[in-house]
């Protein structure tokens, strides 16, 4: 059992729609208000070497960029950390309190507890007039992605260079909000690597979605191939991946790649060729 089939099982259970984006939208006033969270454990996401002040910045950026996701603005962050050692608490509210100050957000409080393994759990608080979901891609849309991909994945590899790209992630809060406002049809953060966000649209959307591998903006300094396989399946960028017309591309103020289009026919392809959902879950034996 995998995490999206988990998820998929009981989805019956909570209302239309709620598993569907990166955060839950609720009306607010003459606004929506975006929530959304995140459980991050030592041994799986905090690579050995990381300082409590980068694990923080981490654990805070990783829920932001899920705000950014749908193009609004980050407002408030709660942080509950289950701690191994409670010394640790002061340097990882430092880096997620610094990490929320440079989005324009604010660390309000959170929860502590003891635990074996550390684990923090971020939720986020977030607003917009209007939002980009990732429902919402029609056929002749542009497929882009912000940035370059690949980056985390070649540090996990070996490519040291990249260490900063894997630790310390930079969600596109700017980029989102701009996208939202250019025109952006459907829209999701890249944290689980493309492929798998691919099949993540596929699921909500009528469409298909058509790559093609060379237009991939991979991390330089890496092999070719390697590069495009981080590019394609490497999770922990947390870029953007969007889709918007042709005609409202590219879009002033954004750094981004167009990588392929929205198709009729259903499925996700990379050069032709089927893509597997391949990339970052958390799986069950």
């Amino acid at each position: 059992m995998d995490e999206r089939g988990l998820i998929r099982g009981i989805s019956a259970i909570l209302p239309g729609g709620a598993t569907a984006d990166d955060c839950a939208v609720l009306p607010h006033g003459d606004e929506l208000l975006l929530l959304s969270t995140d459980m991050l454990h030592e041994t799986t996401d905090f690579p050995v070497g990381m300082t409590d002040a980068e694990i923080g910045w981490m654990a805070a950026a990783v829920t932001i960029s899920d705000i950014a996701g749908m193009g609004a603005r980050p407002l408030a962050l709660l942080l509950a950390a289950g701690l191994d050692r409670p010394e640790r608490l002061a340097g990882i509210t430092e880096g997620a309190a610094r990490c929320c100050r440079t989005y324009g957000a604010s660390l309000v409080g959170g929860d502590t507890d003891a635990h074996t393994e550390l684990t923090l759990v971020s939720t986020g608080l977030g607003a917009a007039e209007q939002v980009v979901r990732r429902r919402g891609a029609r056929v002749g849309d542009l497929i882009c992605v912000t940035g370059y991909l690949g980056g985390a994945q070649a540090a996990l590899s070996g490519y040291d260079d990249y260490w900063q790209r894997l630790i310390a992630p930079r969600p596109r809060v700017a980029e989102g909000r701009t996208l939202n406002a250019a025109g952006a049809t459907a829209m999701m953060d890249i944290s689980d690597g493309l492929a798998m966000s691919l099949h993540d649209l596929l699921g909500v959307n009528g469409c298909g979605f058509a790559v093609e591998s060379e237009r991939l903006p991979g991390p330089a300094g890496v092999p070719e191939a390697e590069g495009r396989a981080f590019a394609l399946s490497g999770g922990g960028d947390f870029e953007l991946l969007f889709t918007i017309p042709p005609e409202h591309f590219p879009v002033a103020g954004v750094e981004a790649t167009a990588v392929g289009r929205a198709v009729a026919a259903h499925g996700v392809w990379a050069d032709g060729v089927p893509l597997a959902a391949e990339g970052y879950m958390h799986r069950w034996e």
